[in-house]
Order: C-alpha cells, then structure tokens, then sequence
C-alpha cells in the first residue's frame, strides 16, 4: 500500500470513527477498532489506526456540520454535571478529562473524573458516607497497573436525564505527570478552576 493510500484510509476510518463517537457515545479505541471492521479492516494493528488527534479532528468536524444547534447546549449541561461532581470531591483533586473537558462531548458521552488520593480507598469511603450508590469497575492506570473507577449516576436538569460520572481513582504522586500538555500542547485535563474558567469563557 502506497502511502497515499495509507493517507486515504487513516482518513476514511477517523471518519467512520468520528460518527462513531458523535452517534452513539463510545470511547476512541473502541470506535477506531469498529470503524476498521465496518470498512473491511478488521484484522488492522491499533499502531496502524488513525491516532486519536486525527480523530479528534474529524469529531470537531461532524459535530459543527451536523449538531452546531444542539451540541454546545449538551456541552454545558455536561460540565455542569462535572462541575458539581468535582465541588462535591474536592478533597481528592478532581481533574476533568475526555470529551467533556475538551469539547466535544453531547449527551451520549459520559463525564470522566481522575481522583488523585493518598488512600485508594478514601473516595469510596467518601460516596458511602454521602449515600450515593455506585458500581466497581477497573481500567489500566498510567503506570500499568489496574486502577478502580467508581460509576455513579447523576440527574441533569437541563438534560432532562442522566449523565453517567466515572470516578478515576490515581495515586497522589501520579497527579505532577498528569498535568504534562499533550504533543498538541494542550492539556488533557484540568482542574475545578480550570473548568469554571471554561464555563465562564463559553458564556
């Protein structure tokens, strides 16, 4: 394969992703993984795959084509909902990540939260205490390991239903690295300040 082939499926496929991710909510990985299966490229390596930022590109795209009259409204709604979320768990560093954080979320996406405590247990400790009812789950963690994320669901008002939180529980000390801007420059994350600066920018 050429490599303007290659440039035309790396294209053909963040495509296929992006309204993938827009559609139907999901993450990046699994949405560039179905979009090779939907083109015939099923049996494609994830380092041959469109990375994330050409991806992002093509989100950006399709939402200003196709969602410019609902998408920033969801968006708000969204940050809202992390934005209490993160008043609420102050006291674990909350740090807003994912689509909610850098845009392009809608209602179909879930907010991402990252915990950075001293005891792995203290936020769970914390959601007990408030009576909130949550569910386990595990994904990988920066340096490999497994690390717990805690799912709670929260009512939106402006929505008019609910939005699905996820609790990423890191360890304090991985907070520094967290805070290092992508090959962008742009941070992949930020904090409660940063998110109200956000919101007060979009207003």
């Amino acid at each position: 394969m050429s490599s303007y082939q290659r440039s035309d499926l790396s294209a053909e496929l963040a495509s296929a992703a992006a309204r993938l991710i827009v559609e139907e909510g999901m993450e990046y990985g699994p949405a560039k993984r179905r979009a090779a299966k939907l083109l015939g490229k099923g049996g494609m390596r994830s380092v041959d795959l469109p990375g994330n930022d050409e991806v992002e590109d093509e989100v950006r795209n399709y939402l200003q084509l196709f969602c410019a009259d609902t998408q920033p409204g969801d968006l708000l709604a969204m940050r809202k909902v992390a934005l209490v979320w993160m008043e609420r768990l102050q006291a674990f560093r909350p740090h807003l990540t994912g689509a909610v954080w850098r845009g392009t979320a809608t209602r179909l996406n879930s907010v991402h939260l990252q915990l950075f405590c001293d005891d792995s247990k203290e936020a769970e400790l914390a959601l007990i205490d408030k009576r909130v009812d949550y569910d386990v789950g595990s994904v990988g963690g920066p340096r490999g390991e497994t690390i717990d994320v805690l799912s709670v669901s929260s009512s939106s008002p402006e929505l008019g239903e609910s939005v699905t939180v996820h609790l990423s529980i890191l360890d304090h000390d991985d907070l520094r690295g967290a805070l290092k801007p992508d090959a962008r420059g742009n941070a992949e994350r930020g904090d409660l300040a940063a998110l109200r600066r956000l919101m007060e920018s979009a207003a």
